[in-house]
């Protein structure tokens, strides 16, 4: 399994391979010595996690998770800023802007890993979470408005198209008006899911509201939601949510 990649901004050197060496271990580790080179490698690589000191010249900290914040292609990476600063203003200014976590200068490398460790685990499980429950809303995944928006927009889009049997991230990509590989790598990175899984899940999702609210027979249900059998259906539906449909139809009544 590949390890996340974190990307290290400092301008000071020997913090950077201090860093490097303690994070190595668990992570890939990408560097860069001020926030406009950090822009460059988030163009460039896939980083689930930004580490970036606070105090640097030109773009300082602050700035570059603001612009992170608000880019629509990074706006979901965790951010954990780093400062000597210790006051409160300086700590609501970080978190205002975004910061998902913030570290006092001098901290140990104990503490960072942990909060490195914790950011990464609970989105995985917000991931598994929407995944595996039928009625969480895709929202649940975002962590920023343009994240939001962005999910909205994408499950409206999904949903509108779902009796396409044909529907797919080439399709997906043409509806939402973007290049096929900046959807994909969106999807993936806000869900750890390709298009195509996502895709799934939404018909699933939808099929479970139908199936709730009890007005549809479990064949209707696969037909509406684009699937050409219901046995298939079925199949994927106790894959995806560990259930039956008829099981779920049951349990509905029953509440």
């Amino acid at each position: 399994m590949t390890p996340p990649t974190i990307l290290l901004v400092d301008d000071n050197e020997e913090i950077i391979e201090f860093l490097g060496e303690v994070l190595g271990a668990q992570y890939a580790v990408l560097k860069a010595f001020d926030g406009q080179e950090a822009l460059s490698v988030l163009d460039k690589e896939a980083v689930h996690l930004v580490v970036s000191d606070v105090m640097m010249p030109g773009m300082d900290g602050f700035e570059l998770c603001r612009l992170i914040k608000t880019n629509f292609d990074f706006s979901h990476i965790p951010v954990i800023l780093l400062t000597a600063k210790n006051t409160l203003q300086s700590k609501i200014e970080g978190l205002k802007l975004g910061a998902d976590a913030y570290i006092e200068k001098p901290f140990s490398p104990e503490h960072l890993e942990v909060q490195i460790a914790n950011l990464l685990s609970n989105r995985n499980k917000i991931r598994e979470y929407f995944a595996n429950s039928p009625l969480v809303h895709i929202k649940s995944m975002a962590y920023s408005t343009a994240d939001e928006q962005f999910l909205e927009a994408l499950n409206e889009s999904i949903r509108n198209h779902l009796e396409d049997t044909e529907l797919d991230v080439e399709k997906l990509a043409r509806i939402m008006n973007m290049s096929r590989p900046t959807l994909y790598r969106k999807i993936k990175s806000i869900s750890n899911l390709t298009p195509n899984e996502l895709i799934n899940i939404t018909r699933l999702k939808k099929a479970a509201e139908m199936l709730a609210g009890g007005q549809h027979k479990v064949y209707e249900v696969a037909d509406l939601v684009g699937y050409n059998s219901q046995n298939n259906f079925g199949r994927n539906f106790l894959k995806q949510f560990g259930i039956t449909p008829t099981e779920y139809i049951s349990m509905n009544k029953k509440a």
